[in-house]
């Protein structure tokens, strides 16, 4: 403290101590409050449910067009940082956004930092779509490698969500019930590991509905992807989900919400520059009772999440059946 005194007393008159000792104090109350800005919001996630979400993996993260949403699913590996985004949306005076890390779980694609320590064993199959590998669930050491090396790592960063992708990629090597039964075994204890040693981790899935029996106590919400509006990778386009698809998943999602009591979100597709089509999927989706997020293939630009009056219609119908809150 002496030596911190004699510093301000060396800058000047009275009015510039003050002025520098403001600064400082300042400067600190900023560093020191970020965490508790992080918790804060967490708290709110997990009382208040995911509310509103949107995903978007591109590079420049739009923070203030983002922040409207209450749960926004983020690519880690851009370098965006949660933890100064919640602090500068929470510092000024409203509500938070929770922001989310995409995870894959069931595949690696090699540019992921974690690829060169993980055993080859452990690389079973080929996703030629998406140019990556597919993961044995039901490998020894594998939960807790994904615990340390995929999960640790963006939890050190200020991550506590996650949305849990590919959770259904054993299905391209598992062709028999005994491999089946063991990747899903294997893909439970993954999940249960993460909870174990995160227990505030909050966690929305993409499908994963073979595992939901066993895990649905620590899952926030769930996800699919195209009930209405496709985008076809393999042949870069877009177009429309046939019936049958749509009334398979329309299945789930009931189930999801009367056995399971979780929100429900359906991640669709349309052009980026068609807001016609975005608004009209969006509408379909929510009259089906389920919450909407329409955007582009590359999930690159900010999509059309519910508006005011599907909000209220889905929190009426979540009121209705007991659901957990989904805002």
């Amino acid at each position: 403290m002496t030596a911190l005194a004699n510093l301000f007393a060396r800058l000047g008159p009275p009015w510039v101590q003050v002025s520098c000792m403001a600064a400082v104090l300042v400067l600190v109350s900023a560093v020191c409050a970020r965490p508790v800005f992080a918790v804060a919001c967490q708290r709110t996630a997990e009382k208040n449910g995911v509310g509103r979400v949107a995903w978007f993996y591109g590079e420049q993260v739009p923070v203030e067009q983002l922040s409207r949403f209450d749960t926004v699913v983020v690519e880690a590996d851009s370098g965006f940082d949660p933890r100064t985004a919640t602090s500068a949306r929470d510092a000024d005076g409203q509500r938070c956004t929770n922001w989310y890390a995409y995870v894959s779980v069931g595949e690696v694609t090699n540019d992921r930092d974690y690829f060169a320590a993980m055993p080859k064993q452990w690389l079973v199959g080929r996703n030629s779509t998406w140019a990556s590998a597919v993961i044995d669930q039901g490998a020894p050491g594998w939960p807790r490698f994904f615990v340390e090396h995929v999960i640790a790592p963006l939890w050190a960063r200020g991550y506590r969500g996650f949305f849990l992708d590919t959770l259904d990629s054993w299905q391209l090597i598992a062709k028999t019930d005994a491999a089946r039964a063991r990747q899903q075994a294997g893909l439970i204890a993954a999940i249960r590991a993460l909870k174990a040693r995160y227990p505030d981790a909050q966690l929305i899935l993409n499908r994963g509905f073979e595992v939901l029996p066993e895990i649905h106590g620590d899952v926030a919400a769930v996800a699919f992807e195209s009930l209405y509006g496709n985008w076809d990778q393999s042949n870069q386009r877009y177009d429309a989900v046939p019936a049958d698809d749509r009334e398979w998943l329309l299945a789930q999602a009931h189930t999801i919400r009367e056995r399971y009591r979780l929100p429900v979100i359906s991640i669709d597709y349309c052009a980026p520059d068609d807001a016609r089509c975005r608004r009209e999927i969006a509408a379909q989706i929510c009259a089906a009772g389920i919450q909407p997020y329409v955007t582009d293939g590359a999930l690159r630009t900010v999509g059309v999440g519910a508006d005011a009056a599907c909000r209220a219609r889905l929190d009426e119908a979540a009121g209705a059946s007991g659901a957990r809150p989904d805002r």
